[in-house]
């Protein structure tokens, strides 16, 4: 049976790497946790994972601007400002369980069987969502990864081994059994063994491994268990069980009120909740089922009218905003949030395609220290150059007091200025601004951002330059002394 479990698992993981789209999910998901789990805070890998998407990133702002974070000021524009309001925890777990349930919209198959467990899954993290409204919003963001991770293991088989989803479907029919049980008996693992090994993979943390396991509310508390833990237990295997009942196939609305209530009554001491208001949670969640409106809500990715009034705010405007937030930080331990805000909001505000920060080490070399946007990442370690006068322009920009805009690149008199590893690297750049951070008399840092399609290229007024310049001055507070020993060990 062991052997049968793991060639049911690599061909399983097999069939999702052909796909080509799963390593994409798996690589975002470890870029996820790992920022998350990152003991320096690393603002920026969080950042770049969100700003990726464009529905993940309002969907981001959209909480930070809730009613609920008022207190912080509110009009919060950038990614990074809302990672300081909500907290790399709260945000690392949305970014999570919004991830996974994108990842099967957009490779949802045209089976309908196969979409249903897919709506099943979302409405299971409805309940999740609507029962942990009044938690603090890193448990509430937790208990709902754990909750869509207790149905991955069926969405997978369902999505990816379709021959086998089949097989396990008929035999569930004929012998009135469990899908679940229908797989272990003819897969030779369960459902859960299959999410455990996703969440294994995807390197997720052993509060959601353990928080999405099976439950029995009824069961003898076992102290050994974390309380965390067993509340998300009971949120995971709560919420799972009412996202069945509401999409039992033929249930009268008599019984499925029935089999509700009941589930209420199990659950109502290890959620804390009495069972009243749990059923009439449940209760008004089959009421809206008919218009779709909680499904709706849970995968819905795109802007809200707030979201699409923000991004009509004019670029300097943002850039101000951003200027404001950095005023808000403390100089001491803040400057890679510090570089992460001013790099996001280069990047956001001017509509750019990539923006990289560049510092200045103790070997008076200027190293790429964060990038952000399309392809970035990968080719930060060949970002460099030397202090030592060159003719071009990014040595031009080091010893210019302001800002530069290069509005064409490929002009030939600019092209003739530009260094080899820059065209080598960023040469798709079609227009660039320079921006040099200025630090006792001392560039201690360049940020560089591009537009590298000719269509996007925008020029910057001169409200924005100076609005653009401001950035830059606030954000030279942030290389004090105290905070120098830190750019030199990047």
């Amino acid at each position: 049976m062991a052997r049968t479990k793991a060639e049911l698992l690599d061909k399983l993981w097999a069939r999702m790497s052909e796909r080509g789209d799963f390593p994409m999910l798996s690589q975002a998901l470890r870029s996820t946790v790992s920022a998350m789990s990152d003991d320096d805070l690393d603002f920026t890998a969080l950042v770049q994972v969100v700003l990726s998407d464009v529905g993940l990133t309002q969907k981001v702002l959209r909480l930070a601007n809730s009613a609920m974070y008022i207190a912080f000021g509110g009009n919060i524009t950038t990614v990074t400002r809302a990672l300081m309001v909500l907290g790399m925890d709260a945000v690392g777990h949305l970014v999570v369980g919004l991830k996974i349930v994108d990842h099967f919209h957009q490779s949802a198959p045209r089976r309908i069987d196969a979409k249903l467990e897919l709506n099943r899954t979302l409405l299971s993290g409805a309940v999740a969502r609507q029962i942990t409204e009044h938690s603090d919003l890193r448990s509430a963001e937790e208990a709902v990864v754990c909750t869509l991770m207790r149905q991955i293991g069926k969405l997978l088989v369902a999505f990816y081994l379709e021959h086998e989803w089949d097989q396990l479907r008929r035999k569930a029919a004929s012998e009135n059994i469990s899908d679940s049980s229908a797989c272990a008996a003819l897969l030779g693992v369960t459902f859960d063994e299959i999410g455990i090994e996703a969440a294994d993979r995807w390197r997720l943390p052993e509060t959601i491994r353990q928080g999405m396991r099976a439950s029995d509310p009824n069961a003898p508390v076992d102290e050994t268990t974390p309380k965390h833990v067993r509340w998300l237990q009971a949120v995971t295997n709560y919420s799972t069980e009412v996202a069945d009942a509401l999409t039992a196939q033929n249930a009268a609305a008599e019984g499925r009120e029935s089999t509700l209530v009941g589930i209420a009554h199990r659950y109502s001491g290890a959620l804390n909740t009495d069972a009243e208001t749990l059923a009439s949670m449940s209760l008004s969640l089959a009421a809206e089922e008919a218009s779709d409106g909680v499904i709706r809500e849970i995968s819905e990715l795109q802007a809200n009218a707030d979201a699409m009034a923000r991004a009509n705010v004019s670029a300097e405007a943002r850039i101000g905003a951003s200027v404001e937030d950095l005023r808000s930080l403390p100089s001491k331990n803040a400057l890679a949030p510090a570089l992460a805000l001013a790099s996001e909001s280069l990047l956001g505000s001017l509509h750019l395609s990539r923006t990289v920060v560049f510092v200045r080490q103790a070997n008076n070399e200027f190293h790429a220290r964060l990038g952000l946007g399309a392809g970035v990442e990968p080719m930060l370690p060949q970002l460099r150059f030397s202090a030592e006068f060159r003719p071009d322009v990014f040595h031009l920009a080091i010893t210019n007091p302001v800002g530069i805009f290069i509005e064409n690149a490929h002009d030939a008199r600019i092209d003739a200025r530009l260094p080899r590893w820059y065209k080598e690297t960023l040469g798709e750049g079609q227009a660039f601004v320079l921006l040099p951070v200025k630090s006792n008399d001392s560039t201690v840092a360049l940020v560089y951002g591009d537009w590298t399609h000719p269509q996007h290229v925008r020029k910057i007024s001169a409200p924005e330059m100076s609005a653009l310049n401001e950035l830059t001055k606030e954000l030279a507070r942030f290389f004090s002394s105290a905070n120098w020993k830190e750019v030199e060990l990047i």
